[in-house]
């Protein structure tokens, strides 16, 4: 006898059994995510990663959700014919636009977040990271190396900013009291100026501020790949900068891996790099022994996942 799922009783006691251990093991643990990547566009798998979020919650975890919304930005932009220009690879934010991101980001893409977690029977409260001055912010200084000048260029890119300070007790306060927090990464300046940051870059640090157990980036890659192909996982922070060096490690997946190294050097036990394209990635990762992505051990991290 087969379940509707094509799983039969035995398979999903199996199931069950293996997750157990990770159960007990990361009972009461926080468990930050950076919620990105086509996860966030395929309808199917937002109400999966909604459900994961639930069921984390309800055996006993403390998850704690960072979104991105980069895509749902450009087409609001797009849609309002406003043109779209990126500098090292940041989209240069003037003061209208910055109003468009806050809009898309603490606005449509956070309130769709804390609906469907809501759906499926959590409790998501929908934060940016002005509320309670959670996330202080300074504006980034971009530069760019110049053949014609001595020293390198400075790029300004507008109201893109960086994390200067977390202040987590607002995200403290939601935890004891059962809910789930869901963060739109906006900041604000030492003059009340509004600034966009990076979702890695805030999670990563409110991940080491809460003394998470684990920080995990959902992205659209399987994770980081050897010169084959092959997915390379169970990494401590010295394997993971010989691949950097030996350009293993290179493009786009270099600032998500720094991101993971800061995190598991400031005191995160461990962080992952998952494929948000499958579906229960997350629970893939957390509950089972293979996962289904990257994992990097930090140096005082447990020995195991």
């Amino acid at each position: 006898m087969s379940t509707k799922n094509g799983y039969t009783p035995a398979d999903t006691a199996h199931i069950l059994n293996e997750a157990l251990p990770y159960i007990r093991r990361f009972h009461g643990s926080t468990i930050v995510v950076k919620y990105g990547g086509n996860a966030m566009v395929d309808e199917g798998l937002k109400e999966s990663f909604a459900r994961d979020v639930v069921l984390m919650k309800l055996v006993g975890m403390n998850p704690v959700i960072v979104h991105g919304g980069g895509p749902q930005i450009g087409k609001t932009l797009e849609e309002m014919g406003r043109k779209t220009e990126f500098i090292a690879g940041m989209r240069v934010t003037d003061a209208d636009t910055m109003e468009v991101v806050e809009m898309v980001l603490g606005g449509h893409v956070n309130k769709e977040i804390v609906r469907l977690i809501n759906r499926h029977g959590g409790k998501a409260v929908g934060l940016s990271g002005k509320d309670g001055g959670l996330i202080r912010a300074r504006k980034l200084q971009v530069t760019r190396e110049s053949p014609e000048a001595d020293a390198p260029e400075i790029i300004d890119v507008g109201l893109v900013g960086e994390v200067e300070s977390i202040h987590p007790e607002v995200v403290e306060t939601l935890d004891t009291g059962d809910f789930i927090p869901i963060i739109a990464p906006i900041g604000v300046g030492p003059e009340g100026e509004t600034f966009n940051i990076n979702a890695d870059l805030v999670a990563g640090r409110l991940a080491q501020e809460l003394a998470a157990e684990k920080l995990v980036l959902l992205t659209d890659v399987p994770g980081i790949l050897d010169s084959g192909g092959g997915l390379l996982t169970g990494l401590d922070p010295e394997q993971v900068n010989g691949y950097i060096s030996d350009g293993t490690i290179a493009g786009g997946m270099l600032p998500k891996v720094r991101c993971c190294l800061d995190a598991v050097g400031g005191g995160v036990q461990s962080a992952h790099i998952i494929d948000g394209r499958v579906d229960h990635a997350l629970l893939l990762e957390v509950f089972t022994d293979a996962g289904v992505g990257t994992l990097i051990r930090g140096t005082a991290g447990r020995t195991q996942k």
